[in-house]
């Protein structure tokens, strides 16, 4: 076990990127205490990379296996400060499909500010929902535990946070931060979807999530919440319990599918050559039309039930980083909002 007083490894303090200001774990190389969850879960080992940035490694005791969890401190870290968990898309950061590399986000947008900003590196193709079985391609996922039970108090307690969390998320992750904060009530108190399809109780939802479980990662959809009848899948949708999203700052946005200012030839935001951007406007293009389509859904869903929300629907835009990246900022005012900063 990582002991509290145990010295980050790794660069020092002050080396390879900007320093943050009065921050006592980069100052110290320390963590500020050795938290165990509730389960088990633990900190095993955590790494300096630069004079902000700190990785975590997280062992689950619900998945039995460590993940990594790269670490952005505030700004001005003298005093206890809120926490943004910000989610990678269908590859969990394990590929190039990151906003630490596709964004300037983290390091950029997000440098000034008086937040931690988690990125937990993981659960690839998994929803980052607890499945109900391993796949014998995916292994064992219990994410949802993951970030509701484990993850969180061992963030609060190494870090010294003030307890106050949002989330946000891209593509696969835009169901997760909605089914997220409707697992644990208050956990986050402002939570920012970009290009999700929440609905997945019904045929086109599920045949996104077979599209990315199955096509895409080399696992088996019923391994999730069972064969289609099961009633595990309408416990788990988000749409159907949308209810639980009240008292939530929601931010909530999707393009239509058609091409936009990020699509074009050898563009910044664009996959490279004519192959890529083809890539992007066709496959692209047919996602985004499908996740338009879902986020109306979620709209009229929660109109009814009188919960508000701030929603962006672009009359274009692929399912690309470009748009989150705009998207991002624009969602700020709501995360800061339920962030208290």
């Amino acid at each position: 076990m990582l002991a509290a007083t145990a010295v980050l490894t790794g660069l020092v303090a002050g080396v390879g990127g900007p320093s943050a200001s009065a921050d006592p774990i980069i100052d110290s190389k320390k963590l500020l205490a050795d938290p165990v969850a509730p389960d088990g879960s633990k900190i095993t080992k955590a790494e300096m990379k630069d004079g902000r940035n700190i990785r975590l490694y997280v062992y689950s005791a619900a998945m039995d296996a460590t993940y990594p969890v790269d670490v952005q401190r505030p700004a001005d870290a003298s005093e206890a400060r809120p926490t943004l968990y910000l989610l990678n898309g269908a590859g969990g950061g394990q590929d190039d499909a990151s906003w630490q590399k596709k964004t300037n986000i983290v390091n950029g947008f997000l440098a000034d500010k008086n937040v931690n900003v988690v990125q937990p590196i993981g659960g690839k193709w998994s929803y980052y929902q607890d499945w109900q079985d391993d796949d014998p391609t995916l292994g064992r996922n219990k994410w949802q535990t993951f970030f509701t039970e484990e993850l969180p108090p061992l963030i609060d307690g190494a870090l010294g946070t003030n307890g106050v969390n949002a989330i946000a998320g891209i593509s696969t992750s835009g169901t997760t931060v909605l089914s997220l904060p409707e697992a644990k009530p208050g956990l986050f108190r402002a939570a920012a979807a970009y290009s999700g399809c929440a609905q997945f109780a019904d045929p086109v939802g599920r045949e996104f999530m077979r599209l990315t479980v199955e096509t895409w990662g080399g696992g088996k959809l019923e391994n999730m919440h069972g064969p289609e009848d099961s009633p595990a899948w309408a416990e788990n949708d988000p749409v159907i319990h949308a209810e639980k999203l009240r008292g939530t700052d929601l931010y909530i946005s999707s393009g239509s599918g058609l091409p936009g200012q990020y699509d074009a030839l050898n563009g910044p935001y664009a996959l490279p050559g004519a192959y890529g951007l083809a890539n992007q406007l066709i496959i692209g293009g047919a996602i985004e039309a499908g996740t338009n389509y879902c986020t109306h859904n979620l709209q009229a869903k929660l109109d009814s039930l009188g919960i508000p929300a701030t929603y962006n629907f672009r009359a274009t835009g692929t399912h690309s980083w470009g748009y989150w990246n705009d998207e991002f900022i624009n969602s700020w005012p709501v995360l800061a909002r339920g962030l208290g900063v």
